[in-house]
């Protein structure tokens, strides 16, 4: 078993989760940025994309705690992560004019990829 200094017990997080902790933290950051975008936007922004990128910003929050914690419903979450992320970076889609929406939406595809995949594996 693979330890890391002061984790007793704990095995240390695979490359591929600790690039999808990365890609999770990244599309809140570019979620919670989206928001308040929007909210400057006022009537334009729509509130189907306000609660997709809501939905979006806590579940990837969520999930890279649970991760990082080696939670045994990791595997879970990361499925359901993977389907806001896909749901918001849909909802941004509406927007395709407005550049801040289309980089959200990159955020959200690559981080359900990475949840799909994480979702797979065994953690």
């Amino acid at each position: 078993m693979t330890t890391k200094p002061g984790m007793t017990g704990m095995t240390a997080m695979s490359k591929e989760m600790q690039d999808c902790v990365e890609a999770c933290m990244s599309c809140h950051s570019m979620c919670e940025e989206t928001m308040s975008s929007c909210m400057q936007m006022g009537g334009q922004a729509q509130m189907q994309i306000m609660r997709a990128l809501m939905d979006c910003s806590e579940m990837t929050r969520m999930c890279a705690d649970m991760m990082m914690r080696r939670s045994p419903m990791s595997a879970e979450m990361c499925a359901l992560c993977a389907k806001a992320c896909d749901m918001c970076a849909e909802a941004c889609m509406a927007m395709p004019d407005d550049p801040m929406m289309m980089r959200c939406a990159e955020a959200c595809r690559r981080c359900a990829e990475m949840c799909r995949s994480m979702a797979g594996a065994t953690m």
